[in-house]
C-alpha cells in the first residue's frame, strides 16, 4: 500500500509513513476516548485472546509475540482490541470492566481467567473448543471473534507493527474500519475529518481572537 501511494502521488516514502501513522493515531485516540462500552442487558459479547507475532520455539524459550485481548458485540459494529501483558485474571478482568457493561452476556472459551465473570455481574456462557465449536446445550460460540482474528492478522501480514511499537494503532485502525463497516464512502471520510478536528482542535488565528 505504501509503495502504491508513493508512486501514485510522487511523494517521499517517509512522508507516506508519517501520514499513515498520523491517521492511525487519530483512530487510536478516537476509539479509546469516544467509543461507548459494549453490551448491556440482552446484548451478547464474544471475548477471546490471540497471539500475534512470530511464534518461535526453542530450548528453554517461550513463545514470542504479543497477546491481544478482544471483544465483539453481536449484531452491532462495536468491538475492542487491546494488547495485554499476559492472560491472567487481573489483566483480562481489568479490560473487561473497562469495555463491557455489567448485565451483558459474555461468551468465552474455557480459559480459567474467565471463571470469575458470573461473580462480576455478567451472564457467562462457555464453549469448550477442545470438544466443539458450538456448545450443544446453550448454542454458545465465538465464531465472530475467531473470524476477526483471521481478518486482523491478514491485514498485519506485511507489517512489523508489534516490533516497531505501533501495534496498538493498527488494532485501533481495525476498530475504526469495523465501526464503519469497512466502507470507503464520503460519509465515513467526513466522519474521520471530524474526528481529526476533535483530536486536534484547530487553533484560532490572531485575527479571529481580535
Amino acid at each position: 500500500m505504501n509503495e502504491f501511494v508513493v508512486n501514485d502521488l510522487k511523494i517521499n516514502k517517509n512522508t507516506v509513513v508519517d501520514w499513515y501513522m498520523f491517521c492511525r493515531e487519530v483512530c487510536m485516540i478516537a476509539c479509546v476516548n469516544e467509543s461507548a462500552k459494549l453490551g448491556g442487558e440482552g446484548a451478547i459479547v464474544e471475548i477471546d485472546e490471540s497471539l500475534f507475532g512470530k511464534m518461535k520455539y526453542g530450548r528453554g524459550k517461550s513463545v514470542k509475540g504479543s497477546w491481544v485481548f478482544g471483544g465483539i458485540q453481536r449484531e452491532s459494529r462495536k468491538s475492542f482490541f487491546r494488547v495485554v501483558a499476559n492472560r491472567t485474571k487481573k489483566e483480562l478482568l481489568g479490560v473487561i470492566r473497562e469495555w463491557i457493561l455489567p448485565g451483558s452476556t459474555i461468551i468465552s472459551d474455557c480459559w480459567r481467567s474467565y471463571n470469575c465473570l458470573s461473580d462480576e455481574g455478567y451472564i457467562h456462557l462457555r464453549v469448550n473448543h477442545s470438544l466443539t465449536f458450538k456448545d450443544p446445550e446453550t448454542g454458545a460460540h465465538t465464531n465472530s471473534i475467531e473470524g476477526t482474528w483471521s481478518a486482523i492478522k491478514r491485514g498485519l501480514k506485511n507489517h512489523t507493527a508489534h516490533v516497531e511499537g505501533q501495534f496498538d494503532s493498527y488494532l485501533a485502525e481495525h476498530m475504526w474500519r469495523r465501526s464503519n463497516e469497512h466502507k470507503m464512502i464520503d460519509a465515513n471520510f467526513e466522519d474521520y475529518i471530524k474526528a481529526i478536528a476533535r483530536v486536534y482542535p484547530p487553533h484560532e488565528s490572531d485575527v479571529e481572537k481580535e
